[in-house]
């Protein structure tokens, strides 16, 4: 433990939590630098413009928790977000945006979004998800939480096998071979059978794969990665 560490444990001080806002409004900006400096316990350490700015700023500074806009130039937030996460898993994003879509809610989330919250939330409410953050504690906005309880409570949809898959052995030799642009006799020299059962394995290639002529099929072929060269 360091000598702050312990001069802070024994005088029974807590460190302030430090915040870095990350937003291209400026006007967002200072009101939320001139909020979060009344709270208590609370420090906001520096301001960014855009992503870019905020991965500096971060690295400089080494900020508890981002409060973190979403659409931005240069960087947006989910980029900005996932980055992060990569240089410095430690910080805590809390998205401070004012959008619901799932676009771009979901995305973020995924990059490493520990909170988030809406534009409209009150002040107290921001300072509350900063401090919860701090304590290793997820908030949603409640707006945010019913769309995800809503999407978890969707049924999964089966995976989609692509149709090569239904392709029997045979099949799928006739169509590596037709990608490459071989006749039918071609095709029955190759593998030692006649050209009627050739014409079959192709007519059941075309009707598997969904494509009306060999054309298609050679495509759907290197499409897939199933031709050999």
């Amino acid at each position: 433990m360091s000598m702050p560490e312990r001069m802070e444990r024994d005088s029974g001080m807590a460190r302030p939590i430090k915040v870095l806002l990350v937003d291209d409004h400026e006007m967002v900006r200072i009101g939320l630098a001139a909020v979060l400096d009344t709270e208590e316990g609370i420090e906001v350490v520096g301001e960014a413009g855009n992503g870019a700015e905020g991965i500096r700023l971060a690295t400089a500074y080494a900020p508890d928790v981002v409060l973190m806009d979403l659409v931005m130039e240069e960087m947006d937030g989910v980029e900005t977000t996932r980055r992060l996460m990569e240089i410095m898993p430690e910080c805590k994003v809390i998205v401070l945006t004012s959008y619901l879509d799932d676009s771009k809610m979901y995305p973020v989330i995924e990059a490493g979004a520990f909170s988030y919250l809406l534009k409209t939330s009150r002040a107290s409410e921001i300072a509350e998800a900063i401090r919860a953050a701090a304590r290793g504690q997820s908030v949603l906005e409640s707006q945010v939480a019913a769309k995800m309880m809503s999407r978890l409570r969707q049924p999964k949809q089966p995976v989609q096998k692509p149709p090569h898959e239904d392709l029997t052995e045979r099949e799928m030799d006739v169509l590596m071979l037709v990608a490459q642009g071989l006749s039918n006799q071609d095709i029955a020299d190759k593998l030692f059978i006649s050209i009627k059962t050739v014409k079959f394995h192709v007519t059941n290639v075309l009707n598997k794969l969904g494509v009306e002529d060999r054309t298609q099929a050679a495509i759907y072929a290197h499409k897939h990665d199933l031709a050999v060269d």
